[in-house]
């Protein structure tokens, strides 16, 4: 069996980042020199996926534009994509329902085959490019799984954030099954610290699943309910968690946004060497500066200053 096509969320209002994503979708903020649901795709097809719906709603039409490959394409420059190896689909979620109601909207598309479900505001960023999209696709097939989740270690605190499991048998190095599935408990009734990381393989099971959900977490239809169901009927669902040199670079608030367009930036081949250099001038000045350091001597250089500044 091989799974070739993946569902892209991208319809939240990204309202925790106001007023940056007033009139921009925050799938479309940058990570490093490229927008963010652009390396969602890269990573997809990366990972050999050839087929890509992108769900999208009200005020993302850019999403749309950025993957045409005749709009607003520089004289010269080569497409974003080879066209003839990943086609690109797009449809509408009317109105934002929850993450288990937007793949919903993808149901037709999958077509009783397997998906993989990747979220539109957050890339996995690894050394080997899609490492952790393809281990999980190798395990959800090695062990026949009706579902399977990139998880990652987070705080205590952050386990309000997100999806959290509980880890039950580990059948091999990459994979543990799931024996139980909580959207944003908090630390005090979280199974386990380990998170949902956007990323998602499912059997066509899933959608009789979320035709049968009722509202959930936020009055959402959501994504976990209808893996908990799964589990509690005896399917099995995988955990693959990502590894220590892996990292989950998440759009979701300020805070986390920041983190990751500096991992995307120091990973990037053209700018990385720059930008840490840079940085790291700049944090230096910055030290000096709360140190009171009169002196001109030893002082860093910053980037964005004459070297005659005072």
């Amino acid at each position: 069996m091989q799974i070739t096509r993946a569902i892209v969320p991208a319809a939240g209002r990204g309202t925790r980042l106001y007023p940056i994503t007033k009139a921009q979708p925050k799938e479309m903020l940058p990570l490093g020199a490229r927008p963010t649901i652009q390396a969602v795709a890269e990573e997809l097809t990366a990972a050999g996926l050839s087929e890509i719906l992108f769900i999208i709603g009200e005020g993302k039409s850019a999403i749309e534009d950025h993957f045409d490959p005749e709009a607003g394409v520089l004289e010269g420059e080569p497409p974003l994509f080879n066209h003839d190896r990943v086609q690109f689909f797009f449809t509408r979620q009317g109105a934002p329902r929850g993450l288990g109601h937007a793949v919903q909207c993808g149901e037709r598309f999958a077509a009783d085959r397997h998906v993989v479900v990747a979220l539109g505001d957050c890339t996995i960023q690894s050394p080997e490019a899609a490492a952790p999209l393809r281990r999980m696709l190798e395990a959800h097939m090695q062990h026949g799984a009706a579902a399977s989740i990139v998880v990652q270690q987070v705080s205590a605190e952050d386990t309000r954030r997100y999806g959290i499991v509980a880890p039950g048998r580990r059948l091999d190095e990459n994979a543990i099954e799931i024996s139980d599935i909580v959207e944003k408990p908090g630390p005090e009734a979280a199974p386990s610290r380990m998170a949902v990381a956007a990323r998602y393989v499912f059997s066509p099971q899933l959608f009789s699943y979320l035709a049968t959900s009722t509202p959930g977490h936020g009055g959402e239809l959501q994504l976990t309910d209808a893996i908990r169901a799964m589990i509690a009927d005896g399917h099995r669902v995988l955990a693959v968690p990502l590894r220590r040199d892996e990292y989950r670079l998440d759009v979701g608030n300020p805070a986390s946004y920041a983190r990751a367009f500096v991992r995307a930036m120091l990973a990037d081949p053209q700018f990385g060497e720059g930008f840490a250099r840079d940085t790291a001038n700049i944090l230096l000045r910055q030290d000096e500066h709360q140190a009171h350091n009169g002196s001109n001597d030893e002082r860093s250089c910053d980037p964005d200053l004459p070297e005659d500044s005072g």
